[in-house]
């Protein structure tokens, strides 16, 4: 296998494996990736009719979508084989390591073919801050609050002398760098191998290794790792994210896997095929139950290791399914079976490496799943395509381009519209002054003043409307978190009168999961017609202001508005409360509880106190985003189409002597025949995408 390596400047070079079967799987990225190329000329034929101010409008376009970076969250069970899955995936069968100590909880985000200023680091670490880790420290992290809540002083004595042997290694490790070292991040302009493992796994002796190369030195402080790479195979700027497994002792990786989920529209799970989904994950389930069912991928690692792939992937299929149906996970979620193992074997220079009893699986998965467009195949490309990997991609690829994708080239789209409507509502104003009609224009200073007022008028519209939509939410959100309260307590009294003290009693928490999904369904449906709603007005108003500032009629001319905000997941509903952890805690929990009042008030009192942050994690904080995202989409169009009028008011101002300079009467003729084409392009092309994605 021939190696290429990747560098920036004359650091460590990092080996990447390129072979064209690494395309398999990424078609639709490819030819997303030409429509951007094309949508991309179109802008170049708009700056040949606008000048400068059209070219440094497209410019901005051209660059948001050459900045396009979807993402992809990875996250699932722990030696589920996630980390060597994102590995093969991105061709570095080492980049990341595989086996990272328990308290490991980093999230490393793989940004690909991501543009970067030229003085950008390629690497960098971001350590937890001094809060965070005093949170953990001092408290016992997630596990630690509920113990101190329900007065489980023994559990919380044990995770407290967990958590200070671990403190006491990192500062014997990190000596008096380590306070010094929280909140800081560290840069890097190449990246190797022995960096990243730096930062991201874990070494068990650290005494004997120079300071420079220890290995884990700063695992434990290390809270995320962005590292920016070249992936030739990927035809596209795309970020994975690599979490650390949901299941650990202080569930600080379930805050942090629900933080990375938040970045990304794309989730998948990664399960092993020995451990498949059983109730021991409901942890996970529930991160997954609240992203869109379209945007749930499952990859059942590891069945190079079954004895029999054949059948006994259909059982582990039938298994997983019946489990997500009986615990409201994802409706039929699309499940793809592979091996991260055999996919680094693919990329490997000798397949004679593979063990025997791997090989033994690959050839009785190989029976039962090739079909004959894979007779042709090379043996490197045979295993790629058993592995799973490009199947994977091919999901991938259908739900960015579908998604994420055809919203961002809908916006391009509109955006380039309206540009070409500005640049030939003005060019009209200038082919009005070389013909020698008399125009009437809006003097410049009334026509600022009128956009500042549509501007403060059209926010107001947007807030006023948004205040009632998110008053609505909140008040549904509190009636269903009252009920959900008042059920419990009542299921409480009556398992006590029927069964008394020592049969200890468990109610599930996810009808109040469904209840708040319910209810941020309806709210986001709610902000969406809204947007749409005040974004149009904003568009008539703009339209009125064209019409009565230059008294121009443009044909084909109007005021495409910007489409409403993609509105996140609530993925912080997944967050563990204490009536999932029907465990010996909450047996505890029950002992130590006498007498009817005692278990009513207690009970009402944790249960209040556990779910009251999700509540108003929804009703403050994502309400806050989303009011942030729609005003932001607002001032972004105004400012826009601000630019375009004042420019128009500008060319009303030139000498016609200069104007007939800069454009010409022959020139102008030639324009509308461009501007025909560059319409029709642009509204053709829209409408094929959006049936498309229809």
């Amino acid at each position: 296998m021939k190696m290429e390596e990747l560098t920036k400047g004359d650091g460590y070079k990092v080996p990447a494996a390129h072979h064209p079967f690494m395309r398999l799987g990424l078609e639709k990225l490819e030819a997303f990736h030409d429509e951007v190329n094309d949508l991309e000329l179109t802008l170049a034929d708009i700056v040949k009719l606008g000048g400068a101010d059209a070219e440094k409008k497209s410019v901005r376009i051209i660059k948001q979508l050459r900045a396009f970076e979807p993402s992809v969250t990875m996250i699932g069970q722990i030696k589920s084989g996630k980390t060597s899955l994102v590995n093969a995936m991105i061709g570095r069968p080492d980049l990341l390591p595989a086996d990272v100590n328990p308290w490991t909880s980093v999230v490393t985000s793989l940004h690909l073919n991501t543009p970067l200023p030229a003085d950008a680091p390629t690497a960098t670490f971001q350590f937890f801050s001094q809060n965070e880790w005093d949170h953990l420290v001092e408290n016992g992290g997630r596990i630690g609050e509920l113990s101190s809540r329900a007065g489980a002083d023994d559990e919380l004595e044990k995770i407290r002398t967990q958590i200070a042997e671990m403190r006491e290694k990192t500062k014997a490790r990190l000596g008096r760098k380590f306070e010094l070292l929280l909140g800081q991040k560290h840069n890097y302009a190449d990246i190797n191998d022995d960096l990243v493992q730096r930062y991201v796994c874990m070494g068990d002796d650290f005494e004997d290794l120079d300071e420079q190369d220890q290995q884990g030195r700063f695992a434990d402080i290390t809270k995320s790792a962005d590292l920016y790479l070249k992936a030739d195979a990927i035809p596209m700027a795309l970020c994975l994210r690599d979490t650390p497994g949901v299941n650990d002792t202080f569930m600080m990786r379930e805050q942090i896997t629900i933080n990375a989920l938040r970045d990304s529209r794309i989730c998948v799970v990664v399960l092993s095929a020995h451990q498949a989904l059983s109730s021991m994950d409901m942890g996970l389930i529930r991160l997954i139950a609240n992203v869109k069912s379209r945007e749930v991928v499952i990859f059942v690692n590891r069945i190079d290791e079954l004895a029999d792939p054949a059948s006994q992937v259909p059982e582990i299929r039938d298994s997983i399914l019946k489990t997500l149906a009986d615990n409201n996970g994802p409706a039929d979620p699309e499940l793809i079976f592979g091996s991260a193992y055999w996919a680094n074997m693919a990329l490997a220079e000798n397949l004679d490496a593979i063990v025997a009893d791997s090989a033994e699986a690959m050839f009785n998965w190989a029976e039962a799943s090739l079909s004959a467009e894979t007779a042709d195949m090379e043996i490197n490309e045979l295993v790629w395509h058993l592995s799973g990997v490009p199947q994977l991609y091919k999901a991938l690829s259908e739900r960015i381009v579908e998604g994420a994708g055809t919203e961002i080239l809908a916006a391009s789209r509109k955006r380039a519209l309206n540009l070409v409507g500005g640049v030939r509502a003005s060019d009209s104003v200038v082919s009005m002054r070389l013909d020698g009609d008399a125009i009437e224009i809006m003097p410049q200073a009334e026509l600022k003043m009128h956009l500042r007022n549509l501007e403060a008028n059209n926010l107001t519209f947007l807030n006023d409307r948004l205040d009632i939509v998110f008053q609505q939410f909140a008040s549904r959100v509190d009636q269903s978190h009252k009920r959900f309260l008042e059920r419990a307590l009542e299921s409480l009294l009556q398992h006590l009168e029927t069964n008394g003290e020592d049969e200890v009693w468990q109610y599930s928490p996810d009808g109040l999961r469904m209840l708040l999904r319910t209810s941020y369904q309806v709210m986001r449906r709610n902000v969406a017609s809204t947007c749409e709603q005040v974004f149009a007005a904003a568009a008539n108003d703009l339209a009125d202001t064209y019409r009565t500032a230059f008294g121009v009629a443009v044909e084909n001319f109007s005021i495409t508005p910007p489409a409403a905000p993609e509105i996140p997941a609530p993925v912080s509903l997944g967050k563990t409360i204490a009536l999932d952890l029907q465990t010996s805690w909450w047996k505890g929990w029950w002992q130590r509880r006498k007498g009817y009042r005692a278990f009513a008030s207690g009970f009402y009192d944790l249960i209040e106190a556990e779910t009251t942050p999700i509540v108003d994690e929804l009703k403050i904080r994502q309400a806050e985003v989303i009011r942030g995202m729609a005003q932001a989409e607002l001032r972004e169009f105004l400012l826009e189409q601000r630019s375009f009028l004042m420019d128009m008011s500008e060319k009303s101002h030139i000498g016609v002597a200069e104007l007939e300079k800069i454009f010409g009467i022959t020139a102008q003729q030639k324009r509308q025949e461009l501007f025909d084409f560059i319409f029709d392009e642009l509204s053709d092309t829209r409408a094929d995408a959006i049936e498309g994605a229809a």
